[in-house]
């Protein structure tokens, strides 16, 4: 299959029948003499099939002379005859409507449907209070979060600029960037490139200096400039970049005077940066994300704020890819300011796809790809939402005799590190990794390498299809469907008898599949208690063991009293400067963790075509198929339930996903929450202090391990049963109130939607044919 063939496919959006064209030879000349037979066996589903028809007819009569040389000759001269100008019908390019276009056309017709019902909800009783809420939360929409790894230098941000195609809206070449700020990248409605800087606290800058300057008040003469200082964070380098040098010298370094570029740091708020062009606005924000930069850029900038920032929002105009899609580019595994640190895993959890990205030379064996995927590994699985792991090896272009053998020998490699990685296997089936190879360079420069080998193409798709917008509309499309059905038919009325009936039978149902939820729920609480009753015995056995692993490591140094010391000062975490993340709390806890990994990825799966709990809450009816032939006079109530158990079922799923990260953190933030005591009383200094500190630690853990493991248990017990009462009260109260309001209204208030309703079920019923 040539480049033509793959550029169209992907242009019309069927890039999944890719592989199907390739594996028929289809070339440019056999692509566009393609019959009817022929297509239909490429693209066997007819709503993929009508799209692809439309686009090549449209493209056989608007690129004529560039078709000739392939087309067949229509008349006794042998020359292509242009169409019949006398058609009725037009073209596919003159109506310009594909399948993806009309989707958003009737999202588009049925919200202004919805804004005329809404402003007919006039008054204020309770029926009507609740049809505006049902409206409202009809409108809500949550983007997908991308997290983008990869150690400096790997092509990250060359890669995310040709994914967008935006040349130069992040710096490239940087020879060392900022390892600690969060750049997220999002599409914007207006012309403007934009960038918010948002700001670490300025309390926690002000602490950071001032314990190192008191620290280090009468040593820095005595300092070995030449030997690693893991103990101060970096931030001597810190204070030098945003004070410049000489900063030693300064008095008060939260004065005005200091902030004159960014007065909104000492005032807690963003700062905003807007500009025509990204090459513009990436030279102005990039002494918030940069330590230094390569030869020529940022002319005159004398100081550098990236200690400073926590985030950088990055907004882009007319970027289609985005529109429901945020590129978070991440730093390795947090950042040793705690704020910063909580900040990053936040979003590590929340990232449904994560792209991992290195050369393509050192794919398998690249030490810090594969550290960053480990380290990161529980946040993304059992502790976060990830459904996906896209391993990116980049610079394509630079192997030599580059083919498609070679690079599939690349990801077979890939795939082979990674099913043979015991700690990334506990959260992640090999299902969840997909490896391409690209060439960013070779996007940005529209040169032609092998599609094959550069899949840029494959990855632009991916973030298409993160978001199903069909799938999406119709589920708007249904929703409004249904409020206009309990609308029209509370209007009408019925007989109070047979709505008492069938509310009665509602209620019914109703309980009764709550009993199967609360049973599913009761069963996984009682095989995560067995889980964690034989964690705890084995963490009683091995934890001094644990602890020891890290206080007194085999390969201890001279300076590894200062390491020691930056662990217990921050609550038992530490990241050194070659970016070791040290975590003395997840240590503690590995054993409680390990004995709940399996059980807990079954229950509480990332995957969203599965739900919690064995499916307990998927599988829930309110057979509302079967009361609508019993009850026809209800249909439109009937309806409206329909689509909220629905809303309902996707509702609860998407609560208990984000409600699990809490729960399966519980454990470690409980040994980190009953470490802090000894923490601080392992602070010594002086003589002796590394032996100190170690015996502070470790009698610690022998007194207090049986209570700490203990609770650690019980805390998880706890948060599973909230959660199992919570949201089987949530499904019954939520499902009372739209029965009891559907069938026992007497509103007299109500308006006409009839037309509305009439509009939006035509627009229903073409979803359903697309």
């Amino acid at each position: 299959m040539d480049g033509f063939v793959r550029k169209k496919l992907t242009e019309w959006n069927l890039a999944e029948y890719m592989d199907k064209f390739k594996e028929q030879k289809v070339d440019r000349e056999s692509f566009l003499l393609l019959g009817e037979d022929e297509i239909k066996e490429l693209i066997p589903e007819a709503g993929p099939r009508v799209r692809f028809k439309n686009h090549l007819q449209a493209l056989k009569q608007g690129d004529g002379a560039d078709l000739g040389q392939v087309l067949p000759s229509t008349s006794s001269q042998g020359k292509r005859q242009p169409p019949d100008k006398s058609s009725t019908e037009p073209s596919p390019a003159k109506r310009g409507r594909t399948s993806a276009d009309r989707v958003n056309k009737i999202a588009d017709e049925v919200k202004k449907q919805m804004d005329i019902v809404e402003s007919k909800l006039t008054s204020e009783t309770d029926f009507v209070k609740f049809v505006r809420t049902k409206i409202e939360e009809l409108k809500t929409d949550k983007k997908e979060l991308v997290g983008v790894f990869g150690r400096s230098g790997a092509g990250k941000s060359t890669l995310i600029n040709s994914i967008i195609g935006e040349n130069n809206l992040l710096p490239t070449g940087v020879s060392k960037a900022c390892t600690s700020a969060v750049i997220k990248i999002e599409a914007n409605t207006e012309s403007d490139y934009e960038a918010q800087i948002d700001f670490i606290k300025k309390e926690d800058w002000e602490e950071e200096w001032w314990s190192y300057r008191e620290v280090n008040k009468n040593k820095r003469n005595q300092r070995n400039q030449n030997q690693e200082d893991d103990d101060d964070d970096g931030i001597a380098e810190k204070l030098t970049a945003v004070y410049g040098e000489g900063w030693e010298d300064l008095d008060d370094l939260m004065e005005g005077k200091h902030f004159r570029e960014i007065p909104e740091f000492l005032q807690s708020q963003p700062k905003i940066i807007r500009q025509k062009t990204p090459d513009r606005l990436s030279a102005e924000y990039g002494k918030f994300i940069q330590t230094k930069t390569k030869q020529g850029q940022t002319k005159g900038v004398k100081k550098w704020y990236w200690p400073l920032v926590n985030s950088v929002t990055l907004e882009v105009p007319k970027a289609d890819l985005l529109q429901n899609v945020t590129l978070v580019d991440l730093p390795g595994s947090g950042d040793r300011n705690k704020s910063r640190d909580e900040a990053w895993k936040k979003i590590v959890r929340n990232c449904s796809t994560v792209w991992v990205v290195t050369e393509v030379t050192r794919a398998a064996s690249e030490k810090e790809a594969w550290e960053i995927l480990e380290n990161a590994s529980s946040l993304m699985g059992n502790g976060g939402e990830c459904q996906q792991i896209h391993f990116i090896c980049t610079k394509a272009d630079q192997l030599e005799n580059v083919d498609t053998a070679l690079t599939e020998s690349i990801k077979d490699d890939v795939k082979d590190a990674f099913r043979k990685d015991k700690q990334i296997k506990k959260h992640f089936t090999e299902g969840c990794l997909e490896v391409f190879t690209v060439s960013a360079k070779d996007s940005l420069e529209n040169q032609h390498l092998d599609p094959d080998v550069n899949e840029m193409w494959k990855l632009q798709k991916g973030l298409r299809d993160l978001v199903d917008h069909r799938s999406k509309t119709f589920s708007y499309v249904s929703g409004a469907r249904g409020i206009l059905s309990l609308i029209d038919g509370a209007k009408r009325g019925g007989v109070a008898d047979k709505k008492n009936e069938i509310r009665q039978e509602l209620e019914g149902i109703i309980s009764t599949e709550c009993v199967k939820v609360r049973s599913a729920m009761d069963e996984a609480f009682r095989t995560f208690e067995g889980c964690l009753n034989d964690g705890v015995e084995k963490s009683l056995n091995s934890c001094e063991e644990h602890l020891n692993s890290v206080i007194c490591p085999s390969n201890c140094n001279s300076s590894f009293h200062k390491t020691l010391r930056s662990i217990v000062e921050k609550d038992g975490i530490h990241k050194t400067k070659k970016g070791e993340l040290i975590n003395l709390n997840m240590t503690l806890s590995s054993l409680l963790t390990e004995s709940i990994d399996e059980e807990f990825r079954k229950t509480f799966p990332n995957e969203k075509k599965r739900g919690a709990f064995n499916d307990a809450i998927n599988k829930f009816s309110l057979d509302t198929d079967r009361l609508t032939k019993k009850y026809k006079e209800f249909e439109l109530q009937l309806i409206f339930l329909k689509t909220e158990e629905e809303k309902m079922k996707t509702k609860m799923n998407t609560t208990i996903r984000d409600r699990k990260k809490t729960i399966y953190s519980s454990l470690t933030e409980t040994i980190e929450d009953r470490m802090k005591d000894a923490y601080k009383t392992a602070q010594t200094r002086g003589k002796d202090s590394l032996k100190n500190t170690r015996k502070h630690l470790q009698d610690h853990v022998k007194e207090s391990k049986i209570h700490m493991f203990e609770e650690a248990k019980d805390v998880m017990l706890t948060l599973l049963e909230d959660l199992k009462e919570q949201r089987v009260k949530d499904i019954e109260d939520a499902l009372m109130e739209s029965v009891n309001l559907s069938l026992c209204t007497d509103d007299t208030s109500i308006p006409d939607v009839s037309t509305e309703l009439e509009a939006v079920k035509k627009h229903y019923d073409e979803l359903k044919g697309l």
